[in-house]
């Protein structure tokens, strides 16, 4: 059986970017490669990165177009390019037509209710992209319970075609350090060792919410550490701590890890943060939160400031002087090898059906 892969990047990036990438990695160890290398199709490839050799690359320019015909200009290449190949089964981790598996990690309906921005003809067409796409798959890979229920209730899919699967987490880098290696890390990205210190992962600070932090918040004794992009007027408790490349020691170092989103269909970012034993303070939204264990999360009312505000400092009374978190944070497999494994079987499945 040859799998093939559709997605925007093989890329150090976020979301369905990375979420490729483990695919790549987890197809690999499970035995896809040699004569089995999947057959991965994306706008851009970066060649340096090791997971370039366990793929057979099919880049699909998209550059030359405007903005607003590249996703659908990218579908209708991915048909043509496919016929080359021998795929039998193909993820989406995009928005394109013809994919055995969709993988579901957001909707662009689900974005624009929660976000209550107006809709205009490039969303229609992005929509339009996407009823294609669910349409055709056999089967819907949802990331999280509100992304079926989105599915379910915004597209009028069936629900036997719908499969929830949680994103994996790499397990080996993200995880707990000792205290000593804790205090280390504090001091290397300028924590003192009596702040209160609320790491906020964002490069895009209006989605996640940043300004209802900032207001949330003002006049509280905290540090808010952004990792990302910075802030371009950012409050007095706000400190930016640059990319973090290594984001597991920025998760390690902080207290807490904070998002006030304004929409987000899992947030990976909560399941790393927990691993590494930083419990997390999300508004209720946020589609990983059912996916957290209760010791490992403070949940607060989306877009309510003055409950942002209680919901942190009662996280900050709740855990003084408390070890960092142990036990099962997290409540699912959340192992590459387990959603990998998965998936293969769907495409099993699928093969067995076709013939």
């Amino acid at each position: 059986m040859r799998i093939g892969i559709s997605a925007n990047a093989l890329k150090h990036s976020g979301g369905l970017e990375r979420y490729a990438m483990d695919l790549v990695r987890g197809l690999a160890a499970a035995g896809f490669d040699g004569k089995e290398k999947p057959a991965f199709f994306a706008r851009k490839i970066d060649t340096s990165l090791p997971e370039s050799r366990l793929i057979e690359p099919h880049r699909i320019k998209v550059s030359f177009l405007p903005g607003k015909m590249r996703d659908a200009y990218f579908s209708w290449a991915l048909k043509r390019a496919r016929r080359k190949t021998k795929v039998d089964v193909l993820i989406g981790c995009n928005r394109v037509e013809g994919s055995e598996i969709a993988i579901c990690g957001g909707t662009h309906i689900g974005f624009l209710q929660a976000t209550g921005r107006c809709v205009k003809r490039l969303d229609m067409r992005q929509i339009a992209l996407e009823r294609r796409q669910y349409a055709q798959a056999e089967v819907l890979v949802a990331h999280s319970d509100m992304m079926r229920d989105e599915l379910r209730t915004l597209y009028g899919i069936d629900s036997a075609k719908i499969r929830v699967l949680c994103p994996p987490v790499d397990g080996a880098r993200f995880s707990p350090v000792a205290a000593a290696a804790r205090a280390h890390l504090r001091e290397q990205f300028g924590f003192k060792a009596d702040e209160t210190v609320l790491l906020f992962p964002s490069s895009n600070h209006e989605r996640k919410g940043l300004a209802l932090i900032e207001k949330a918040l003002a006049g509280v004794n905290v540090v808010i550490a952004v990792a990302g992009r910075a802030p371009e007027k950012p409050a007095a408790n706000v400190r930016y701590i640059g990319y973090a490349k290594n984001i597991e020691d920025a998760y390690r170092a902080a207290d807490f890890t904070i998002l006030a989103s304004s929409y987000e269909p899992f947030g990976l970012v909560g399941i790393e943060s927990v691993m590494c034993g930083t419990p997390v303070i999300f508004p209720a939204s946020i589609g990983c939160c059912d996916a957290i264990a209760d010791h490992a999360k403070h949940v607060f009312k989306s877009g309510d400031a003055d409950d942002l505000r209680r919901t942190v400092l009662r996280a900050i009374e709740a855990r003084r002087g408390h070890a960092r978190l142990t036990g099962d944070t997290v409540r699912y497999d959340a192992q590459v090898a387990s959603h990998v494994n998965a998936l293969i079987k769907l495409a099993h499945g699928i093969v067995k059906k076709q013939r």
